[in-house]
């Protein structure tokens, strides 16, 4: 029998612990940083009892499961000791207003091998169950993922008391054959192979131990590479709880199904005799095989003596109606809190009028330039070699084929392309997935979470908006697309930046099932998106270009007014900020330079304070002198903008030098360079 691995549990005291270390953040009115040091390496692993090759991060597979508390920030620094590029994504994780953090390829550039990126994110705004996992060369296949579990701050209420523990499961189905076989069996031109086995937390079982009476909360993620999945557990009854990060009505099921990169929350008491009962994970809606993958795990009643008499539970029936009935179930927790206290209905999305409608419909396997593609409306997406983020960023031309996907399937001829769909901050949007293939498939789109509005059979019409749900639709950030059906979602588009729209079916996006979403507003400010950050990695067409910082600034979220801006490289930043109504400074033309180079290099744990009154101190006298004429002063934060005095732009100082980052700490002061005499108290 397995043993319970910690790292996929949790005791009460330990939910206990996040829920305390949070309130205490609470009083201190900031944000906590969790940082975090991983490297990925091959090595060996054995989840079938067969030696494969797998990809370890800090020698753990799966990775190690990071918790967190709503608006944790979190510093992950990724060394990557493998011998070909890699890249994180965080699955769910909107990423707000910091699509450079996605780590997607089209937003950046791979870490090299022997080299490193540190990932700055915040989990803004978000609870729930999510996962992260390797975003290119099909290293998903071979491990490198793992758990990301977001917790509640203890002020804002969840729809049902505080379970006893909680246990996460990543499921998924798994091949013997190493990622680059892979590979080289898709760039052939030849399908993916029917799966080897199906795996929970890198093994082919697992057991969870709980008491009698109690209630525990399962978290039961999809990390597969493309098949959809059903989970049961003996005599019990799965009482849902969280759908990706949103509250659910509390149905309760004998099974739930799960498809490719979804996760879903449950609630199980432990209200039968102490016994041992199977915990099932079964494969749904596979075309290659007349057998489903089955992996049979153990809840195991802490005084259990023998396993309960009879059969396996036996899955639900194989029919697409079966599993559409019950997505069309859940249904959206209206008067329950989500990571904020306003209630989840408040935000009425079935009154809005849609701005646009796009229909993608995925097409089967196409020769495309020589090559077997999947294809949307007709593109096949090839990923090139400067992320897209960085293109849009320094107007790198010939790249992107903006709007190059059409709005509706046109029956065009397959080509290869790269496409970019563009789109208005705050818009409002329908989007049908139309699936003409026998195949199941999974819609992603990073950045966002969005209402699944409307399941069915056949071609999409207009007319079938009469049946959408308006009203408490579930919302999530991963859709199924049943075998000749559709879905339709309706998304807001709050976030801007640049977002990964791609299938779930790993095999799909790897040959051409994907594109990506740029929402934007022509109007350049913190409040809208946070600027490049200054460690990333340039590749390809940017590879040559220096490293330079446009911060833009307004009166409401920067330092300097509308019309000015602030250009930064790794030794200096220039800000020009003419007809300035809170500040002027003491150059005839409007603008100074300010040589930060000696001061960053002085920064450390033992003389950050030195270092701001030396700055200050420069900001007072001389050539860099300000005029006070306002009360207002913002320094510039790499996670997100925040305001305050000295003592705070020292505090945060202070966190960056515990994590050695002093390349941000110097963009930190560098895009600072305004500060009131008055809130001179460092």
């Amino acid at each position: 029998m397995a043993r319970r691995d910690p790292r996929f549990s949790m005791p009460l005291a330990w939910y206990w612990v996040l829920l305390l270390a949070a309130a205490a953040t609470l009083a201190g009115a900031d944000d906590p940083y969790r940082y975090f040091d991983w490297t990925v390496t091959y090595g060996p692993i054995n989840p079938l009892g067969t030696t494969q090759q797998g990809i370890l991060i800090n020698g753990q597979f799966p990775g190690p499961r990071i918790d967190c508390v709503t608006n944790d920030n979190l510093i992950v620094n990724v060394v990557n000791n493998l011998d070909e590029p890699f890249l994180i994504t965080w699955s769910g994780i909107k990423q707000r207003k910091n699509s450079w953090q996605d780590g997607v390829a089209g937003t950046n550039c791979p870490i090299p091998p022997g080299a490193n990126y540190t990932y700055k994110f915040q989990a803004k705004d978000q609870i729930g169950t999510f996962t992260y996992f390797p975003s290119v060369a099909l290293h998903r296949s071979a491990g490198g993922f793992g758990a990301l579990n977001v917790y509640q701050r203890p002020a804002i209420p969840v729809p049902y008391p505080a379970p006893d523990g909680d246990f996460t499961l990543l499921v998924g189905d798994w091949y013997l054959a190493g990622h680059d076989q892979l590979r080289q069996t898709l760039d052939s031109g030849a399908p993916l192979p029917f799966p080897d086995a199906l795996l929970v937390n890198g093994m082919p079982s697992d057991t969870f131990v709980g008491d009698q009476g109690k209630t525990y909360l399962f978290r039961v993620s999809n990390v597969g590479m493309k098949t959809s999945i059903n989970f049961r557990i003996q005599g019990h009854s799965l009482r849902l709880a969280e759908v990706e990060g949103t509250h659910p009505v509390q149905n309760v099921y004998d099974s739930l199904d799960v498809h490719v990169g979804q996760s879903v929350a449950f609630l199980v008491t432990l209200d039968q005799p102490p016994m041992d009962y199977a915990v099932v994970a079964s494969t749904r809606f596979s075309l290659d095989s007349t057998s489903a993958l089955t992996s049979v795990g153990t809840l195991h009643y802490s005084s259990a003596t023998s396993r309960a008499p009879g059969p396996l539970p036996a899955g639900p029936p194989e029919t697409t109606d079966w599993s559409m009935n019950q997505a069309r179930s859940f249904r959206w927790n209206l008067t329950a809190s989500a990571a904020r206290p306003n209630p989840q209905g408040s935000f009425h999305y079935g009154t809005i009028q849609t701005s646009r409608t796009l229909v993608f419909a995925s097409s089967p396997p196409v020769v495309v330039a020589g090559q077997n593609r999947y294809a949307v409306n007709g593109i096949s997406f090839v990923v090139p070699d400067t992320p897209l983020k960085l293109v849009d960023t320094y107007n790198i031309a010939n790249v992107i084929g903006w709007d190059s996907v059409p709005p509706r399937p046109d029956g065009g001829a397959p080509q290869l392309g790269t496409p970019v769909v563009r789109l208005n901050l705050h818009e409002f949007v329908e989007v049908v997935f139309q699936n003409t293939e026998s195949e199941m498939q999974s819609w992603h789109l990073d950045g966002y979470d969005f209402w699944a509005v409307g399941y069915g059979n056949g071609q999409w019409t207009e007319n079938e908006r009469p049946n959408y749900n308006l009203v408490d639709a579930q919302a999530r950030h991963t859709v199924q697309v049943y075998p000749n059906g559709w879905s339709a979602i309706l998304v807001s588009l709050d976030n801007q930046g640049m977002w990964n729209l791609r299938s779930a079916n790993w095999d799909r996006q790897y040959l051409g099932q994907q594109l990506y979403l740029r929402v934007w507003t022509p109007e350049q400010s913190f409040s809208n998106e946070y600027s490049i950050p200054t460690n990333a990695i340039l590749c390809g067409r940017a590879a040559d270009i220096s490293s330079t910082y446009v911060w833009p600034v307004d009166k409401t979220s920067g330092s300097v007014n509308a019309g000015g801006r602030a250009l930064c490289d790794s030794k200096k930043c220039k800000i020009e900020a003419k007809d300035d109504p809170y500040f002027e400074v003491s150059s005839s033309d409007g603008s100074l330079e300010y040589d930060s180079t000696e001061s960053a290099e002085t920064v450390d744990r033992r003389n950050v304070g030195s270092f701001t009154r030396k700055m200050l101190s420069q900001l007072r006298g001389g050539s860099l002198r300000y005029v006070k004429r306002g009360r207002y002063s913002c320094p510039w934060h790499p996670v997100k903008p925040r305001c305050g005095t000295m003592r705070n732009l020292a505090q945060h100082a202070r966190e960056f030098a515990r994590s050695g980052s002093s390349q941000h700490i110097r963009a930190q002061h560098e895009a600072l360079l305004v500060v009131l005499e008055e809130n001179a108290e460092a």
